[in-house]
């Protein structure tokens, strides 16, 4: 009988210490049972920390004064790119000159700072923008769509115009995209010429280089049959050597042309371009730039 009792008065002590033990982790875990905020101290909830993702980084809103601040622009081209950008001997010093350079001269100034002009391959020059080493893109660089969902653009500032080259003794021999079915046809690689080649000339097997010059020589040396490219670009390297010419091939134009690339959502920074541009189209600077840029050029090559 007192055994019974024993276990009895164990199994109400169990009991008792359970139902407590659950009131105690009921209070503890008391709060939002959805997780959608924290608890702080006493129980009082606290409303949920926004994530920094719904912010704009203050190196991006901010990148208009940050140049300022800097008193430098940091502006990375592809300098194999005439009459847009290319290299010259100029008072007997390498330097970068062309209509892209005397245009993103005017940007710096207007902004009250120095131009720092950064040489790469077209290819690196969005990267170099996105991972913050460089300010701006000028490269005679069309705003395409995709590109426009990584950084931001200026307005447009120049359209021109494709075209192909290629050897003078092959003219003939090449006049229509179908003629050049199952041949080797370069583009510089990242540009706007690179697709072209590839939706326009499906037949054809694209080589794609960085370095423009690169595609020139290639094609002077038989490796590639053609070479697309922008009309203005196209007189320069022809003037630079006799044996190329324009081919009498008519391929789809875009309109899109050129414009500045910025880092993304840096809108105050791209209208303090935009009113740069819209300046030097009404004073008619641009199309002087272009002009002078190309007789630059062809100086070069005589």
């Amino acid at each position: 009988m007192k055994l019974t009792q024993r276990k009895n008065n164990t199994s109400w002590f169990i009991l008792a210490m359970v139902l407590m033990l659950a009131v105690f982790v009921s209070a503890c875990g008391g709060g939002n049972a959805t997780g959608d905020g924290s608890q702080g101290a006493g129980g009082v909830e606290e409303p949920p920390v926004e994530t920094p993702a719904e912010q704009p980084s203050g190196e991006t809103a901010n990148a208009l004064e940050a140049i300022k601040a800097s008193g430098q622009l940091r502006v990375g081209t592809s300098a194999d790119y005439p009459p847009y950008e290319f290299h010259a001997i100029v008072d007997g010093k390498d330097q970068i000159i062309g209509f892209d350079i005397e245009i993103i001269k005017e940007v710096a100034k207007d902004l009250g700072v120095e131009l720092s002009l950064t040489d790469m391959g077209f290819d690196g020059l969005l990267t170099a923008l996105q991972s913050g080493n460089l300010d701006m893109v000028i490269s005679g660089m069309t705003p395409t769509p995709e590109r426009a969902e990584a950084v931001d653009f200026s307005d447009v500032y120049y359209v021109a115009i494709q075209k192909v080259i290629v050897r003078a003794e092959d003219k003939a021999t090449y006049t229509s995209v179908e003629s050049l079915a199952g041949k080797k046809v370069g583009a510089q690689l990242g540009a706007i010429q690179e697709g072209i080649v590839t939706d326009q000339m499906p037949q054809s097997e694209l080589r794609a280089l960085s370095k423009l010059p690169d595609l020139v020589l290639d094609l002077k040396s038989g490796n590639v049959e053609a070479l697309v490219v922008e009309e203005p670009v196209a007189n320069a390297y022809i003037a630079a050597n006799p044996e190329l010419v324009l081919a009498d091939i008519q391929l789809e134009q875009d309109e899109a042309g050129s414009a500045i690339a910025m880092p993304k959502g840096s809108a105050a920074l791209v209208e303090a371009v935009n009113a740069t541009l819209k300046r030097l189209a009404d004073e008619g600077k641009i199309d002087q730039f272009v002009t002078d840029a190309t007789n630059a050029m062809e100086n070069t090559a005589e």
